[in-house]
Protein backbone atom coordinates (compact mmCIF):
# COMPACT_ATOMS: atom_id res chain seq x y z
CA UNK A 1 0.00 0.00 0.00
CA UNK A 2 2.97 2.62 1.23
CA UNK A 3 4.73 1.40 -2.35
CA UNK A 4 1.64 2.29 -4.42
CA UNK A 5 1.02 5.60 -3.05
CA UNK A 6 4.86 6.53 -3.54
CA UNK A 7 5.03 5.11 -6.85
CA UNK A 8 1.70 7.17 -7.11
CA UNK A 9 3.41 10.89 -6.20
CA UNK A 10 6.47 10.11 -7.80
CA UNK A 11 4.76 9.81 -11.56
CA UNK A 12 2.40 12.94 -10.70
CA UNK A 13 5.96 14.68 -9.13
CA UNK A 14 7.30 13.40 -12.83
CA UNK A 15 4.41 14.60 -14.91
CA UNK A 16 4.05 18.17 -12.74
CA UNK A 17 7.63 18.72 -13.51
CA UNK A 18 7.45 17.76 -17.66
CA UNK A 19 4.14 20.48 -17.13
CA UNK A 20 6.63 22.91 -15.83
CA UNK A 21 8.91 22.31 -18.73
CA UNK A 22 6.33 22.78 -21.40
CA UNK A 23 4.81 26.27 -19.68
CA UNK A 24 8.38 27.77 -18.98
CA UNK A 25 10.45 25.86 -21.75
CA UNK A 26 13.58 25.72 -19.59
CA UNK A 27 15.17 22.33 -19.79
CA UNK A 28 16.08 21.79 -16.15
CA UNK A 29 12.65 20.71 -15.54
CA UNK A 30 12.73 17.88 -18.47
CA UNK A 31 15.65 16.74 -17.14
CA UNK A 32 14.07 16.56 -13.76
CA UNK A 33 10.81 14.64 -15.06
CA UNK A 34 12.94 12.28 -16.92
CA UNK A 35 15.09 11.94 -13.62
CA UNK A 36 11.82 11.19 -11.70
CA UNK A 37 10.18 8.91 -13.98
CA UNK A 38 13.39 7.17 -14.31
CA UNK A 39 13.73 6.27 -10.55
CA UNK A 40 10.25 5.40 -10.26
CA UNK A 41 10.50 2.67 -13.29
CA UNK A 42 13.55 1.55 -11.52
CA UNK A 43 11.25 1.31 -8.24
CA UNK A 44 8.79 -0.43 -9.86
CA UNK A 45 10.84 -2.63 -11.79
CA UNK A 46 12.50 -3.61 -7.96
CA UNK A 47 8.93 -3.94 -6.51
CA UNK A 48 8.14 -6.53 -8.85
CA UNK A 49 11.49 -8.17 -8.55
CA UNK A 50 10.89 -8.85 -5.14
CA UNK A 51 7.54 -10.09 -5.53
CA UNK A 52 8.35 -12.98 -8.03
CA UNK A 53 11.15 -13.95 -5.78
CA UNK A 54 8.69 -14.44 -3.03
CA UNK A 55 6.62 -16.49 -5.11
CA UNK A 56 9.62 -18.50 -6.70
CA UNK A 57 10.29 -18.94 -2.81
CA UNK A 58 6.90 -20.63 -1.61
CA UNK A 59 7.16 -22.80 -5.08
CA UNK A 60 10.33 -24.19 -4.08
Amino acid sequence: MVFRVLVFFLLVSGLLSFGLYLATGQTIWRRRAIAIIRWTVIAGLAFFAVLLLERLALVL
